[in-house]
């Protein structure tokens, strides 16, 4: 599309067969009663979809210019549901209250923004999406290694994730600065303390130097009360945030 388009919006549009075909056999294996792509663009992975059969699903696209062009392109009887609107304000109420998967090749700027609005929603069930690699890297990290954090934690407390492909830069036009991966999303019950945990966790990593007993009295949390609920876990009290497994900051958020 046009310069300006690409400016405005920082579309990088998804061009290699491969990996639209890696992405949609993904969905396939993980498919849900309703499918939603966001930021479809110029609709590579929605062709993909109608074409192995997939028909009455939804996308929602904030670009003007790509709204009119999925209208033009794509086939009336594939009876796609095309919502001009920014996906972070989207309100998934108007969706099939029906277990939900989401696609897409997200944009790098709000990834981390729609990847938690759609773990927070009722119906997610599954999802596939691309990410930077290395935001791919932090939500895949685990305890002890240099990308783990908040964005581990929360997300891994909510969905399996697994790493379906690489993505080099050339397989967009125009090609990013970075490369690529493609994760998928398997839902898993949340702690039904889910308030609680996100405020601990978010804490914890705010102040990422500090011992987690310091960066939570940081935050506001009782000195006393997190010196006992660490000692009844177990967990030493100059221990950092880093090092803990998902399950044990659920716990904590328990005790504190």
């Amino acid at each position: 599309m046009t310069k300006r388009t690409i400016h405005k919006y920082g579309q990088h549009f998804l061009v290699s067969p491969r990996v639209i075909t890696e992405i949609v056999d993904a969905a396939q294996v993980l498919k849900a009663e309703n499918l939603v792509e966001i930021g479809p663009g110029q609709g590579a992975l929605t062709q993909e979809l109608i074409k192995r059969g997939k028909t009455h699903f939804t996308v929602v696209e904030i670009d003007p210019e790509m709204v009119r062009f999925l209208q033009e392109n794509l086939p009336a009887a594939a009876n796609v549901n095309i919502i001009r609107q920014n996906f972070l304000t989207f309100d998934l109420t108007q969706l099939p209250a029906v277990a939900t998967q989401f696609i897409s090749n997200l944009p790098y700027i709000d990834a981390a923004a729609i990847l938690d609005k759609v773990l927070s929603y009722v119906h997610f069930q599954t999802a596939v999406f691309m990410f930077q690699k290395e935001q791919a890297q932090k939500i895949t990290a685990k305890p002890g290694e240099k990308y783990y954090g908040a964005l581990a934690v929360l997300s891994q407390l909510r969905a399996r994730v697994s790493l379906i492909c690489n993505v080099g830069r050339g397989c967009f036009n125009p090609p990013p600065q970075v490369d690529s991966r493609v994760l998928a999303f398997e839902k898993i019950p949340a702690p039904a303390n889910w308030p609680a945990v996100e405020r601990v966790v978010k804490a914890a990593f705010l102040h990422r130097r500090k011992t987690l007993l310091n960066a939570l009295m940081l935050a506001g949390y009782d000195k006393e009360k997190m010196m006992g609920a660490l000692t009844r876990l177990h967990v030493p009290l100059s221990v950092r945030p880093e090092v803990l497994q998902p399950q044990q900051f659920v716990r904590l958020a328990l005790e504190i």
